[in-house]
C-alpha cells in the first residue's frame, strides 16, 4: 500500500526580505571606475573595490519547498560514490554558487578558483575521498568516483595531495577504462556498458580537469565523448535517451532520472566551457550540447504527467507512478538552460519547469523528505520510495539553485 502524500506547508520558507536582485559583479566593477573618474575620497573607492572584490550573495527565493531540509537529507542519507559527489555537488551551488560553473566568474584568470576546505560541501566530501587510490574511492564503476571530482581539484587549491588523486582518476578514466564500439568510455569497469548516468559523474569532472589542465583539446574531447553516448543512448523513434546498453544491465527504457542525470550532466560541461577563457570561443561544440539538451527536455515535456503532476519514472510507459528525482533534476535543467540561452529555451521551459517545481513542493514531508521517488538501487521497482532517495533529496537542491539563479538573473519570476 502506497504511504500517504505529503502536503506540509510548514516545509515552505519564509520568502526572502531581499526583494531586489544583488548588484552583478560587472556592475559594481563599473561603478567603481565612475568613482575614479569622478575623484571620490580615498575611503569610499577603497570600500567600492572590496564590495567589488567580495562574492556575490544571491537572494533566496521562496520555491515551494525547505531547501536546507532536502540538503540535509541527502547528507544523511548518502552511502555510495555518486551519492556523496551528486551531494557535493548540490551544497557547492546551494551555499558557494561563486564557485560552482554557475557562477559569475568561475574562473578567474582562467583557473580553478582558490576554496577554503571549510566549505560545507568540501567538508562534507572530504572523508570519502581516497587520496591513494586509482580512483577517488573504491567502486566497479568507472565514472562514480568522478563525481567527486571537482570537489577534489578545489580541495587541491589548498593540498595537492588532492590533485594528484585527481590525476589519477582522469588517467583511469581516459585511458584504462574500456571503451564502447564507438569509442564512448565505459561506465562499467567489467564490461563494456554505457548508462546515461555517466553523463553526470565522468564528464562535468573531465570538462573542469580540461580548465585545471589548460587544455582546449581535452574540453573538445569532453563535449566529442557526450556526443559518442548520445550516438548510442539515442535512437531516432524518441528525443530522450535510453537509459544502459550494454551486456549486463540493458535497460532500454526512457528513464526520467537518467535523462535528467545525462541533461544535468551536459549543462555543466557547456557552463564550463562557455565560462572558461580557454574554451569560449568553441561555438560548434557549444551548440551541440545546447541541442543534445534540447531534446532531452523537448522529449520530457512531451511525455506529460501523472496525477500527482509529477513525470513518471519512465518517460515512454504511462504504466510507471509520477516520481520526484527525474522531476526534480529535468526541471532543474530546463531552469538552467533558460538562463544559459533565453532564444533557444523560452518561456514555455520556464512555465513546464514551474508546474513540476510546484508539484514537487507539496511531496514535502515535516522531515524534509520529498516523496515517492523511484528506488534509488532498483528503477525498476514498482514500489514508490519513501525513505528518502538521497540523489532526489540533492536533486530538489540543484532544482532549487538553478530556480534561485534564474529568479535572480531577473528570467524566472519569484
Amino acid at each position: 500500500m502506497d504511504a500517504p502524500k505529503y502536503k506540509w506547508q510548514t516545509a515552505h520558507p519564509v520568502a526572502s526580505p531581499r526583494s531586489r536582485r544583488p548588484p552583478s559583479f560587472r556592475y559594481r566593477l563599473s561603478r567603481l571606475y565612475d568613482m575614479l573618474n569622478q575623484r571620490h575620497t580615498a575611503a569610499a573607492i577603497v570600500a567600492a573595490l572590496c564590495a567589488a572584490s567580495s562574492p556575490i550573495v544571491l537572494a533566496d527565493v521562496n520555491a515551494g519547498f525547505n531547501v536546507r531540509s532536502a540538503a540535509d537529507v541527502a547528507v544523511s542519507h548518502a552511502s555510495h560514490s555518486w551519492e556523496w559527489g551528486t551531494t557535493a555537488q548540490a551544497l557547492l551551488e546551494l551555499d558557494n554558487n561563486d564557485l560552482s560553473v554557475f557562477g559569475d566568474e568561475p574562473f578567474p584568470n582562467g583557473q580553478i578558483p582558490h576554496a577554503d576546505p571549510n566549505i560545507r560541501a568540501l567538508a562534507y566530501v572530504k572523508p570519502h575521498i581516497r587520496r591513494d587510490g586509482q580512483t577517488l574511492t573504491e567502486d566497479k564503476a568507472v565514472g562514480d568516483p568522478a563525481s567527486m571530482g571537482v570537489s577534489a581539484l578545489l580541495l587541491g587549491t589548498s593540498d595537492s595531495v588532492y590533485n594528484a588523486a585527481a590525476d589519477r582518476q582522469a588517467d583511469y578514466i581516459l585511458h584504462k577504462a574500456p571503451k564502447f564500439s564507438n569509442g564512448a568510455i565505459s561506465q562499467r569497469a567489467d564490461v563494456k556498458e554505457l548508462w546515461a548516468d555517466n553523463m553526470a559523474m565522468s564528464f562535468p569532472f573531465l570538462a573542469y580537469y580540461a580548465v585545471y589542465k589548460n587544455d582546449r583539446n581535452a574540453m573538445k574531447e569532453v563535449v566529442r565523448q557526450c556526443g559518442l553516448y548520445r550516438d548510442i543512448l539515442k535512437i531516432d523513434k524518441f528525443l530522450n535517451w535510453r537509459h544502459i546498453i550494454g551486456p549486463q544491465s540493458q535497460d532500454e527504457g526512457l528513464w526520467s532520472t537518467g535523462n535528467g542525470w545525462a541533461g544535468y550532466g551536459m549543462v555543466r560541461v557547456l557552463y564550463t566551457l562557455q565560462k572558461w577563457s580557454g574554451s569560449r570561443t568553441l561555438l560548434d561544440e557549444q551548440g551541440k550540447l545546447k541541442t543534445w539538451i534540447k531534446e532531452i527536455l523537448d522529449g520530457a515535456m512531451l511525455s506529460g504527467r501523472e496525477d500527482l503532476g509529477l513525470l513518471r519514472n519512465y518517460l515512454n510507459d504511462a504504466g510507471w507512478f509520477g516520481e520526484v528525482s527525474g522531476t526534480a533534476l529535468l526541471s532543474a535543467v530546463a531552469y538552467r538552460m533558460a538562463v544559459n540561452d533565453p532564444a533557444m529555451f523560452p518561456q514555455k521551459y520556464i512555465d513546464w519547469a514551474d508546474q513540476n517545481r510546484r508539484a514537487l513542493g507539496h511531496q514535502q514531508g515535516g522531515d524534509g523528505v520529498v516523496v515517492p521517488a523511484v528506488n534509488p538501487l532498483a528503477w525498476k521497482d514498482r514500489n514508490k520510495y519513501y525513505g528518502g532517495s538521497p540523489e532526489g533529496q540533492a536533486f530538489m537542491v540543484n532544482l532549487y539553485t538553478a530556480y534561485r539563479d534564474c529568479v535572480n538573473k531577473g528570467i524566472c519570476h519569484n
